[in-house]
């Protein structure tokens, strides 16, 4: 992310961390005025024009999502009127900021958990990745499959998080989207996430003593989310935010094979 959307981006946390009256309902409009928008190839590119102002662009979506409820609308104000590095990271921040909306209002951390549970069994189904991931099937039928899904099982906010998700790739493996997903949750309510990859599941020492170091590295107990790969062959992989460290074997064998040839 540019720094003009890095900035804009916390300015966009800002209000939502101000703002009153936000609702589960707050966080699903706005990634529904995100997905229109995204999907308008004119409006994206209106909206993210730092030479238009700010006036101008919030007139505009006064008319076009006139639906909004009044958090919704201030808040999909203020991140259109921000400076953006292009126009893609400003879809990008209006899904965030939807998403933490949605975590805000309801239980984060069931959230957290739900999506991290869906986004391991997409992983290992590649039919259900399928379903859910391809660029060329139809949003609605993939909403409505993930409504089948788990309608009645999941809290709302996970819910609507998913059904957005898989109606809005832009691209991105689904997978991964929703593991994001989580980490932005997570991040909502103060916590951080720790991906951890392994080539077996950790004991229960491994993850107190992998909890411990990662606490006093980053000053926050971690929620730490297991992946099995057997390819890594042993060590671990751990991953917070855009902090990568790679301790796998499958890592060091490829940094002595390229040493050898070098």
């Amino acid at each position: 992310m540019g720094s003009a959307s890095r900035v804009a981006l916390e300015a966009a946390k800002e209000a939502l961390a101000k703002a009153s009256g936000v609702t589960r309902e707050t966080g699903e409009q706005l990634l529904s005025a995100g997905r229109d928008i995204d999907g308008s190839s004119q409006l994206r590119a209106l909206l993210a024009d730092p030479s238009i102002e700010a006036s101008e662009k919030n007139g505009l979506i006064a008319r076009i999502f006139s639906s909004l409820d009044p958090a919704a609308a201030a808040l999909l104000g203020s991140l259109t009127s921000a400076r953006w590095s292009n126009s893609d990271q400003l879809i990008d921040g209006i899904e965030q900021v939807g998403i933490r909306a949605i975590a805000d209002s309801s239980s984060g951390a069931t959230i957290e958990a739900e999506l991290f549970a869906f986004s391991r069994a997409v992983s290992s189904d590649p039919e259900l990745e399928l379903a859910v991931g391809s660029k060329l099937g139809d949003p609605a039928e993939k909403a409505a499959l993930v409504d089948r899904l788990l309608a009645k099982k999941a809290d709302p906010g996970t819910l609507a998080i998913i059904r957005h998700l898989v109606q809005s790739p832009r691209g991105r493996r689904i997978g991964n989207l929703i593991g994001g997903a989580a980490e932005t949750v997570a991040d909502a309510s103060g916590g951080i996430v720790a991906t951890v990859t392994a080539a077996a599941p950790l004991t229960s020492a491994q993850l107190d003593k992998l909890t411990e170091t990662l606490t006093a590295q980053y000053g926050r107990e971690p929620r730490i989310a297991v992946k099995i790969d057997p390819s890594v062959i042993g060590g671990l992989r751990v991953q917070v935010g855009g902090d990568v460290i790679d301790g796998t074997i499958a890592s060091r064998l490829t940094e002595l094979r390229l040493q050898l040839a070098g």
